[in-house]
């Protein structure tokens, strides 16, 4: 099974009562939260319908990390913004912003505040068929492939930036299965090669594996190998 409960090296803060991870999950390095949220639970609750139950869910499957100022690929790498104003607020809120003038991206803000560093999410993976609502053609494990599709299925929008991912409203971030340790995957971060050597960095996270990832990692040369070229 690809989805193990194991113990972190460095171990995320328990799940409030009701799952929902809690502020200090998020109050901590970029880096260590972007790992983290591989195997967590993305919720989005809308008014339940005839024929809807309300609730789309996905597991967290691919992510980046983007730190602070320095990082030429963060856009608090501009400054202080309107935009970028909550990257610099308390940790565990969202940070959605347009891109392509039609794309909605979700984004969790880590760090202390004052530090603008967030995590993009950017595929889950449904839980069951149907999880994430009506595929439109797509793959039903591909239905939310990437953080445009991923905003598009859970109706995730502009509306919902800045809103508390710690409280139980529309949109939080459940406790999970995180992988083990040898099924993440790491690589550089994509489209962002304006960011000169920092788009080289291995930020971006994934689940070995899963079939809902935006794009493939590239295969990884065995310790071994890398031994004897050193």
């Amino acid at each position: 099974m690809l989805y193990n409960l194991v113990m972190s090296r460095f171990a995320a803060p328990a799940a409030t009562a009701a799952g929902i991870l809690p502020r200090s999950f998020y109050a901590r390095s970029v880096h260590e939260v972007a790992r983290d949220l591989l195997g967590m639970i993305l919720v989005r609750r809308r008014t339940a319908t005839a024929g809807d139950a309300g609730r789309l869910a996905g597991r967290i499957v691919e992510v980046e990390a983007y730190d602070g100022p320095d990082d030429l690929a963060c856009h608090a790498s501009k400054g202080r913004t309107k935009r970028t104003e909550v990257m610099f607020g308390e940790a565990g809120h969202a940070y959605i912003y347009l891109v392509y003038g039609m794309h909605c991206c979700l984004n969790v803000v880590t760090g202390p505040v004052g530090y603008p560093s967030a995590v993009l999410i950017r595929a889950l993976e449904p839980l069951e068929d149907g999880d994430l609502g009506q595929s439109g053609g797509a793959r039903p494990d591909q239905i939310a492939s990437g953080p445009g599709r991923l905003t598009r299925a859970l109706h995730i929008g502009l509306s919902l930036n800045r809103i508390d991912l710690c409280a139980a409203g529309p949109l939080y971030i459940e406790t999970g299965e995180p992988p083990r340790a040898r099924d993440i995957v790491r690589g550089p971060r994509i489209g962002i090669e304006y960011a000169g050597p920092w788009a080289r960095r291995p930020w971006r996270l994934g689940v070995r594996g899963s079939p809902a990832l935006s794009r493939p990692f590239a295969a990884a040369r065995p310790a071994a190998a890398r031994r004897r070229r050193a």
